[in-house]
């Protein structure tokens, strides 16, 4: 089993006013087979945990730490995130023009495996995975995102799921844009990695619709930087019931 730790977790941006703290001592802990949803209104700090754990370098970490079993991988690249078992499913994945989504999604599983898939089983491999996700075969020959829609785009981050089967992934507002179709195909790919009971997933998003396709162990209440409530799934109902304010009201006495 692995375990993911953040501990007292503060990170900061570079504003035109300066720099401003985002994240204010944040701690969590995720482990194998568990399913972790954070909550809460926007410009609380979600995003801005999902891109500090990734690596992304507009924030910056002043103190804490994130550990993958025992290891700070804040001391480490991002690919070396990546191959350490992170991953980051983006609330906007960008384009990459002239890379072919059969050509990066085999390099990305080289790279994390430490060796190429075999042509032929790649392609079975490829092809399977697809057709969970419901994507046209043409998909795999076009540009990384180039002219994707919302759903698409979507498809391609849980499609990349599932082919890299890592340790832990964090969904970053993965329903976003997305039609209910779509959001039933996606919810179904994460659900998937979620059934194996091998990786730690956590689904970052400001409203319970997720929640009601993808089934949760734990849900934290984010506010103003810090975690301001904790609960099992009943947590989310209350919330869609009830909304954030008693929360910030908490937020703001921290």
């Amino acid at each position: 089993m692995s375990v993911l730790e953040i501990k007292d977790l503060h990170v900061r941006v570079e504003t035109e006013n300066g720099p401003k703290e985002i994240l204010k001592g944040v701690n969590l802990t995720i482990r194998s087979g568990e399913t972790h949803a954070i909550m809460g209104p926007n410009g609380s700090g979600k995003s801005t945990l999902a891109y500090s754990i990734a690596g992304h370098p507009r924030y910056e970490v002043t103190s804490g730490s994130v550990l993958l079993d025992g290891v700070d991988v804040l001391e480490m690249s991002v690919d070396e995130r990546a191959r350490a078992g992170l991953f980051l499913a983006m609330q906007y994945p960008v384009e990459v023009p002239g890379v072919s989504v059969s050509n990066f999604l085999r390099t990305a599983v080289t790279a994390v495996r430490g060796e190429a898939p075999k042509l032929r089983d790649w392609l079975k491999e490829l092809k399977g995975a697809m057709s969970d996700l419901s994507v046209d075969p043409a998909f795999a020959e076009r540009n990384v995102n180039e002219g994707f829609s919302g759903g698409e785009r979507k498809r391609h981050e849980i499609l990349q799921l599932g082919l890299l089967k890592p340790k832990f992934a964090v969904l970053d507002e993965t329903d976003s844009g997305l039609d209910v179709d779509a959001l039933k195909v996606v919810s179904d790919g994460v659900n998937r990695t979620r059934e194996t009971g091998e990786a730690g997933i956590l689904l970052i998003t400001h409203t319970t619709r997720l929640l009601r396709q993808i089934p949760v162990d734990f849900v934290h209440v984010f506010v103003e930087g810090r975690v301001a409530a904790e609960g099992g799934p009943e947590l989310a109902e209350l919330i869609d019931a009830n909304g954030y304010e008693q929360y910030q009201t908490v937020g703001a006495r921290d």
